[in-house]
């Protein structure tokens, strides 16, 4: 019986000291550092100053106005926007404050954009539709594009610019929609 305790015990003791070392595993983790500041599923709430550049009713037109506006990103790549400027344009052959014309226009728009995220940058394009009222009324169509940069994890700086264009009757139109700004994505 001795013999078999000993036995036992000699088993036991060799047993757990084999459970209490470390285990060296060649296996390596990997974990992904993804730093970049623009992701999918992002809201965007933008801020920015409008300008007018172009022609509308065969007359040039010039304007400089606000703009706010809302964007949704899908993807990391893929979003929809909507924004609304609101501005004051100026009448040829009129000076004062007779010569100012208030104009307004509603614009949507697919955007893909191409993150550089070790830069912070994401230059985009758009292309879209909508309307413009002002001296002309109507529906139009719109393609541009612009880069954003972002300088802090949700707040960025962004320019872009929008070419405006429709026909309406006689009443043609072929204008320029800059934008510059601060865009807040959440």
């Amino acid at each position: 019986m001795n013999k078999v305790l000993s036995l036992l015990t000699a088993l036991f003791l060799t047993a757990s000291l084999s459970f209490a070392g470390e285990t060296v595993s060649s296996k390596k983790v990997v974990v992904s550092n993804d730093n970049c500041r623009f992701h999918a599923h992002e809201w965007q709430i933008d801020s920015s100053t409008a300008g007018l550049v172009g022609y509308s009713k065969g007359e040039s037109k010039q304007g400089l106005g606000g703009n706010l506006g809302v964007n949704y990103f899908f993807s990391k790549y893929l979003g929809l926007g909507v924004d609304d400027s609101v501005g004051s344009g100026h009448n040829p052959g009129m000076s004062g404050f007779y010569g100012l014309q208030a104009y307004t226009s509603l614009q949507a728009d697919l955007l893909f954009r191409y993150p550089i995220c070790n830069w912070n940058l994401a230059p985009y394009a758009m292309v879209g539709g909508g309307a413009t009222w002002g001296p002309t009324s109507q529906g139009d169509g719109n393609v541009g594009g612009g880069i954003e940069w972002r300088f802090m994890s949700n707040l960025g700086f962004f320019a872009d610019c929008r070419w405006l264009f429709g026909n309406s009757g006689n009443f043609a139109l072929s204008q320029a929609l800059p934008r510059v700004g601060l865009r807040l994505s959440f």
